[in-house]
């Protein structure tokens, strides 16, 4: 059973960066995994993802040219780098992973193992 631990969350003031990791244990390198975030009072939207073949998919539009999704196999950790940080970026993020491929990045569906997820506050 696969297992998924992030850390880095926090509290920070607006413009600051952070760097989430996602410490997954088992077979990392043949897993699609998958940064979520859940607001309070909103559903958990998707954030980035990275294919086991290190491919990125686009990062959803209010992150993109902040947020940044790297993995690294060899330390079986999935990270996610966050930059100029906003109070809407205020929510728990959660890491996600699916064995092999995916056919659809954006859907948290298709994940069938989650983190218990990490608390990130932006105050303004």
């Amino acid at each position: 059973q696969v297992q998924l631990v992030e850390s880095g969350g926090g509290l920070v003031q607006a413009g600051d960066s952070l760097r989430l990791s996602c410490q997954v244990s088992g077979r990392f390198a043949y897993y699609t995994t998958a940064w979520f975030r859940q607001a309070p009072g909103k559903e958990r939207d998707f954030v980035a993802a990275v294919s086991r073949m290190g491919n990125i998919a686009p990062h959803a539009d209010s992150v993109k040219g902040r947020f940044t999704i790297s993995r690294d196999n060899a330390k079986n950790t999935l990270y996610l780098q966050m930059n100029h940080l906003k109070p809407d970026d205020t929510a728990v993020y959660y890491c996600a992973a699916s064995w092999g491929t995916v056919t659809d990045f954006f859907s948290r569906d298709n994940y069938r193992h989650w983190g218990r997820g990490t608390q990130v506050t932006v105050s303004s």
